[in-house]
């Protein structure tokens, strides 16, 4: 598959998106693939929950397929640690091929609406295609209210290698405020929440992100103890899931979880 047609289909998803919108579209004959890549994610980070045209999913479906090609990673790619049953991985989230991978959700369990934000909801909604957003609204319908902290709500991964994503909302902890106890126990049902829906579904792997560090504020060093801790005591525990991996994005998460897990 040439470059061309990658552009090509950004273009025209992009003329979608904006005509969507009542927009007049310009002419983006000159830009590159990385900034047509920038315009296509910021028009579908801010675009609301609904039903999107057939011919734009088709194009959408085709682009995805394209950008995983190549990208995607399995087991093989993380790291082992001392614990039989826990790995890390350190990379893109979206890439890694597992039966399930966890995002940080937020209340509304509708991603990130800030264009070409970096945090994992963000890009989790963005790869995985518009579709996810949609399910998400309708989850939200269905229980009427926004979701809890600590609970796990899960849906279908549409484009991203993965099988499911696990949309979990953490504790957030205001700038210049401590983690409190109560904070802690929250952060820990998110990740208990998680394993045993894997268990139930009898998955066999599950990668969780760094849970409500980030722009929820949860310090890294605090985030991590808690995550390890509450891994490797299910992990003596149960059979399901068979591999349970931490994933960071950062070099600090990482050099974090090497310490804490004695890599280091």
């Amino acid at each position: 598959m040439n470059k061309d047609t990658q552009v090509n289909r950004l273009q025209q998803m992009i003329a979608f998106l904006m005509e969507e919108k009542g927009e007049v579209v310009p002419d983006f004959s000159e830009k590159s693939e990385k900034d047509l890549e920038e315009i296509w994610r910021g028009l579908v980070n801010i675009r609301p929950a609904i039903q999107a045209d057939i011919r734009y999913l088709e194009l959408e479906e085709a682009y995805l397929k394209q950008y995983h090609t190549g990208a995607i990673v399995g087991l093989e790619s993380c790291q082992d640690t001392n614990e039989e049953k826990i790995k890390l991985y350190h990379g893109n989230l979206c890439h890694l091929e597992v039966d399930a991978i966890v995002n940080a959700a937020n209340s509304d369990l509708l991603g990130c609406f800030i264009p070409n934000h970096r945090c994992i909801d963000n890009a989790i909604h963005t790869f995985a295609g518009v579709n996810l957003r949609e399910c998400c609204h309708q989850i939200q319908l269905g229980q009427g209210k926004k979701e809890p902290v600590g609970t796990v709500k899960v849906t279908p991964s549409f484009h991203l290698p993965c099988k499911y994503v696990f949309h979990t909302v953490g504790p957030f902890v205001p700038p210049g405020k401590s983690v409190t106890p109560i904070r802690k126990q929250l952060l820990e049902k998110c990740y208990m929440s998680c394993l045993k829906k894997a268990e139930e579904m009898k998955l066999e792997s599950i990668a969780f992100c760094g849970i409500s560090t980030g722009q929820f504020g949860f310090p890294i060093e605090d985030a991590a103890q808690i995550a390890v801790s509450v891994v490797k005591g299910w992990a003596k525990q149960h059979v399901f899931p068979e591999t349970l991996i931490l994933s960071t994005y950062t070099n600090e998460e990482q050099m974090t979880y090497e310490k804490l897990l004695s890599l280091c």
